[in-house]
């Protein structure tokens, strides 16, 4: 069990009273030490789903013991190391955290706002790094919901009830362009037929909230959730969330175009699993009607389990992992492009020692596996790595 210590006294993170003294250690500003290690680790507490949780201090994740529920592999493996401290900046004190977004929240009358930072001819989505697009907005809330990790005994437990759970209390203390990010995020209820008409209630009284908030220029909302289907509308397209069939989100014809040159491989690879499960985030905004309409969107494609995937032979070796019971951290790319090397994932729980695990494109370069050397070089953390290209897959680690 986990033990901390606040001001020399050691407690036990299954104590009946630690809530308490977490709220007692933040009120007096005392700063808890993980005892995972010797010296132990400073950590800073924050609150999510209504309650006080404990998060690692930025950069520390790598110094923790493998086993340790603070454990993150060094940055440089995924896509946070572009954009922690920077897009995403973290306040100890008050356990929020300052979001910088590349894309816009307010829609000015007669302009349209800027479009994330996209590449339509690669598929690939770019930043300068000081700033979050919506795709890696994405991959932070399902960083901090725990949706990229793997557990055996996760099997069974997740469907959308509980992915939209955690991933409203990963947007608690969340914070962009002076608003906090639970006002804007519309993550749909599970549908039940019984219960439609409340919660359609619920959603128009979010909604209502969310766009009387004063404003330059008309308001945006953010969605994330499963898509359903993209289809034919009368005029243009419309995408139909899974547990909000009857309130779909139009697109207009340059929004469509974009999404199927831009997602191309996302589309492709839900198209190709049919266990996958295909996520959208997008910014919308309602007309007078009441009819929401898509201004910007990004999608993630998703194992069975919740695990995002970039390729047929990453769904591979996550099913090959799940399989043989093995915990993982699924790496996130952020705003990479998909040029850059990152580690597929990471082992660390069933071990002392964490492995890092590539898988190379078929069309990686030489300058590409010069860049993987060094980024595994860089690490300091041992490596498998798998050139599908050029032989099967490598043995698992026991």
């Amino acid at each position: 069990m986990r033990q901390i210590a606040v001001e020399g006294e050691v407690i036990a993170a299954d104590a009946e009273d630690f809530q308490t003294r977490l709220a007692d250690a933040q009120a007096r500003l005392a700063r808890p030490m993980c005892l995972c290690r010797d010296p132990g680790l400073p950590l800073y507490i924050a609150r999510a789903g209504g309650r006080l949780i404990l998060k690692r201090m930025p950069g520390t994740g790598a110094k923790h013991d493998p086993a340790c529920p603070s454990y993150e592999p060094p940055y440089e493996l995924s896509g946070l190391n572009a954009v922690a401290g920077s897009a995403i900046s973290e306040d100890f004190e008050t356990g929020t955290t300052a979001l910088k977004l590349d894309f816009s929240l307010t829609k000015s009358a007669g302009r349209a706002p800027p479009a994330p930072s996209v590449t339509p001819d690669k598929g690939e989505v770019r930043s300068d790094g000081t700033k979050l697009t919506l795709r890696a907005l994405l991959h932070y809330l399902w960083d901090q919901a725990g949706f990229n990790r793997w557990r055996p005994g996760m099997a069974g437990k997740r469907n959308w009830a509980v992915i939209r759970k955690l991933l409203l209390e990963a947007a608690e203390g969340k914070t962009s362009k002076g608003k906090a990010l639970p006002d804007i995020l519309y993550v749909p209820e599970m549908f039940r037929s019984e219960r439609e008409a409340e919660i359609a209630q619920r959603r128009a009284s979010f909604m209502a909230r969310a766009l009387a908030t004063p404003a330059k220029g008309r308001p945006l909302l953010l969605v994330v959730g499963e898509v359903k289907e993209i289809a034919p509308a009368r005029s243009g397209h419309r995408l139909v969330i899974k547990h909000a069939p009857k309130f779909p989100f139009l697109l207009n014809e340059d929004i469509h175009r974009r999404l199927g040159v831009v997602f191309a491989s996302e589309l492709s690879l839900w198209n190709a699993n049919p266990d996958a499960h295909l996520v959208a985030i997008t910014t919308f905004g309602l007309d007078s009607v009441g009819v929401a309409t898509v201004e910007a969107v990004a999608l993630m494609v998703v194992t069975e389990n919740w695990i995002p995937f970039e390729s047929t032979n990453e769904a591979t070796l996550i099913d090959a992992l799940t399989r043989r019971q093995i915990s993982f951290l699924k790496g996130l790319r952020y705003n990479l492009p998909m040029s850059q090397p990152l580690a597929s994932v990471v082992l660390h729980e069933d071990a002392t020692t964490p492995l890092a695990m590539f898988i190379v494109p078929n069309e990686a370069d030489a300058a590409y596996r010069m860049t993987l050397d060094a980024l595994i070089e860089t690490s300091a953390i041992p490596a498998w790595i798998w050139s599908p290209g050029d032989e099967p897959m490598p043995a698992l680690p026991a």
